[in-house]
């Protein structure tokens, strides 16, 4: 049926004349998103056509950061489009995190993201974050995992993890172990550790890696679990000395210190992850090609060398389909040893 939808089809015709107003708005809301749905896959079809911003929720120097920009020019590279870096480091890496949920889904905001704001800072206090880690975002592929090093004071009288368990449950309480802070990675690797060895640590807390590893240092603090790009000059200067990994499997640049599944407690496995995400709502196109894209770049043997070097192995394996279940499982594993120690929000 054709509907005259000027002022003057419908003018001097009171008779159906509502009906006929209400079949033009219909006709004309058609149109307008018939135009916004073409507008939309021209958009998803010509992507990328200008400079893509790479959020990293932590600050600029850090072994996320310095990765995550190889990724970044490598990308650059792929796609024909700047990708520029863009720190916003804070609270933990949450304020960086919630930038990108609440961006345009237009796939020129990418997150760098990581394990703590994602899954370890929900289990804190889900109602104090403004993303929701499933519902605000599109998780395309991981990065790397890294496992933690357990490490010793030069002068400790144990260097392996059986010597340290035996030293532990023979003085509960006695032995303190180092962290960036309570409800952080290495505070809570610490708790796992303790947890499945069946031994009691004291938790020390800092407000900068810098005075907990001067601490280690002068011997005022016991053992600390840390990653190994934070770790390798005290490492390699014999300041301190590896009893072991938290990981499931030894890491190349260690090859000699033994895992926490090794020795026997598996309960103790704890890795930090990365990958990179989207805001919810980016076309399916869009994802896809960064996918593919992604995919490409970290199979290049300089990431891998990359990662290898600070204690990382790559989990770009992890697509889209495999990246949530992933996030439910390590979100879930963290709530335990939260709930399980106490651990409040700081």
């Amino acid at each position: 049926m054709i509907v005259e939808c000027t002022a003057a089809g419908l003018s001097g015709r009171p008779a159906g004349t509502v009906t006929r107003a209400l079949l033009c708005l219909v006709a004309a809301t058609t149109l307008v998103l018939q135009a916004g749905n073409a507008a939309a896959q021209t958009a998803a079809e010509s992507w990328p056509n200008r400079a893509i911003t790479w959020v990293v929720p932590f600050g600029a120097g850090g072994v996320t950061d310095l990765v995550s920009r190889k990724i970044a020019e490598l990308l650059r590279t792929r796609l024909g489009q700047p990708v520029v870096v863009e720190n916003r480091p804070g609270a933990g890496g949450t304020i960086g995190t919630e930038f990108v949920a609440r961006a345009q889904p237009d796939g020129y905001t990418v997150l760098y993201a990581s394990g703590g704001p994602m899954t370890i800072q929900p289990n804190l206090g889900m109602a104090k974050l403004n993303y929701d880690p499933l519902k605000s975002y599109v998780h395309i592929r991981g990065v790397s995992s890294a496992n933690q090093i357990l490490v010793a004071t030069a002068a400790a009288p144990y260097s392996t993890l059986a010597e340290f368990v035996a030293y532990a449950k023979a003085n509960p309480g006695k032995v303190n172990f180092g962290s960036p802070g309570p409800g952080t990675a290495q505070h809570l690797a610490g708790e796992m550790f303790q947890a499945a060895a069946g031994i009691k640590l004291t938790h020390v807390p800092y407000k900068s890696g810098s005075s907990q590893m001067t601490d280690m240092m002068s011997g005022i603090l016991d053992v600390s679990f840390d990653y190994l790009a934070v770790l390798r000059p005290l490492i390699d200067t014999g300041k301190v000395k590896v009893l072991g990994t938290t990981g499931a499997a030894r890491l190349a640049a260690l090859p000699d210190a033994p895992t926490v599944l090794e020795a026997g407690y598996p309960d103790a496995v704890s890795v930090g992850s990365t990958w990179v995400s989207v805001p919810a709502g980016t076309d399916p196109r869009i994802v896809g090609r960064l996918s593919e894209a992604l995919a490409a770049v970290l199979a290049d043997p300089g990431i891998a060398a990359d990662l290898a070097t600070n204690g990382q192995v790559s989990i770009a394996d992890k697509g889209p389909a495999e990246m949530g279940p992933f996030i439910v499982e390590e979100t879930a594993r963290y709530k335990r040893v939260i709930e399980s120690a106490g651990i409040a929000a700081h």
